[in-house]
């Protein structure tokens, strides 16, 4: 990003257009090359103001809720792959307004809304969410396929036969993702639900497959991809959604105070983690800060980052810094697009985070600052 980051109102998320772009071509030549779909997963990424970019390269997008099959419908103009852990009466007719793939969590769901499906007025192909039961991810907050997970069909559960009107299957065991994973996936999926995979029309194989990331193998992807369809001669479709917004952005803040206890400083920023970059917490890792050392090294000034919410927890560290900080300093942090925006909250009514983009021809241009309205209007 070529900006001056001094320039950038703190605190804000910040997206880079072109970076938006190369990831965009990348997912778009292996869809082509494939012979696949890809589709866009609102989870990691529903930034709606970019989605007339996206659309340029990627058309679809899959949805897992009612809010976010319409926000398909209205702001990319397509009908959505909808899946969701349960679906009540209240919502399936707006789900089947909203959606062209509809995958059902279990055999139950499916039951309870057959009917609905068969009489509505437009074509909507079902689907079932299978659990291969097996899955690399080691966190289990994010591991579909840990014991008891609710979510998905095993195959002790599911009958050789599938039940009338299911034309597909879908599957999720990947979080950010090589395709050597997948591969292995693929053949628990085989050995598993072999039978099933001869009755279905297509596959939907999820999300987590971080193909734009800089180590990602893309050749062996394709291949595991190409020989996939050919054996089974299924329409095969990803969702991914960290592969769309991987590294396109950051997070400017500013250090607000510094503060000591026994020995520790911490530099008290105007964002706060628990709200403005969750995932930090809960998976957890440990963010890149632009200029900063990500390891302590000894003799260089060495703060913990601290959140601006009253959360005891609300921090991270350590970063090393090659001068000392100062209340007013920037700190930005690095690969903060996907999967933040969509999960902030505004968690003690501190100011959350304007939105910008920034490209080469028009310079910054803010899409959205929020105000204490959003913050009260939430409550009634």
């Amino acid at each position: 990003m070529s900006i001056n980051i001094n320039q950038i109102p703190s605190p804000a998320y910040v997206m880079d257009e072109a970076l938006l772009r190369q990831n965009l071509e990348l997912i778009k030549s292996v869809r082509d090359r494939a012979g696949i779909e890809i589709i866009l997963a609102f989870k990691a990424f529903s930034l709606w103001p970019a989605f007339p970019i996206v659309k340029e390269y990627i058309p679809g997008a899959t949805a897992s809720s009612i809010h976010e099959a319409r926000l398909a419908f209205e702001e990319m103009g397509s009908p959505a792959h909808t899946y969701s852990p349960a679906y009540t009466e209240q919502d399936f007719p707006g789900i089947m307004q909203f959606s062209s793939h509809i995958t059902f969590n279990s055999i139950n769901q499916y039951e309870r809304f057959r009917e609905m499906l068969r009489i509505h007025s437009k074509q909507i192909s079902p689907g079932l969410r299978i659990n291969p039961e097996y899955s690399e991810v080691s966190t289990d907050l994010y591991n579909p396929c840990a014991p008891g997970s609710r979510l998905g069909i095993m195959a002790d559960q599911m009958p050789d036969q599938l039940p009338k009107g299911i034309e597909g299957l879908h599957f999720h065991a990947l979080c950010e993702s090589s395709s050597d994973e997948l591969e292995k996936i693929l053949m628990n999926v085989e050995a598993k639900f072999g039978k099933q995979l001869k009755q279905i029309k297509w596959l939907n194989m999820g999300g987590g497959h971080l193909m734009t990331r800089k180590d990602y193998d893309v050749e062996h992807l394709i291949n595991i991809l190409k020989a996939f369809k050919e054996k089974w001669n299924l329409h095969i479709i990803l969702e991914p959604g960290s592969a769309f917004a991987w590294e396109t952005g950051v997070l400017v803040s500013e250090v607000v105070d510094i503060v000591e206890n026994h020995g520790i400083q911490t530099a008290i920023l105007n964002v706060s983690f628990t709200a403005h970059m969750p995932d930090c917490l809960e998976m957890p890792y440990k963010p890149r800060i632009r200029g900063a050392h990500h390891e302590p090294v000894k003799g260089l000034p060495t703060y913990r980052m601290g959140g601006n919410s009253c959360l005891a927890g609300d921090f991270m560290g350590y970063w090393s810094f090659d001068k000392p900080l100062k209340p007013g300093d920037k700190i930005v942090f690095e690969d903060m697009i996907h999967y933040t925006i969509v999960k902030t909250t505004m968690f003690n009514g501190v100011p959350h985070p304007s939105i910008a983009f920034w490209n080469e021809k028009e310079g910054l241009k803010m899409i959205r600052k929020f105000e204490y309205e959003d913050y009260k209007s939430r409550m009634g």
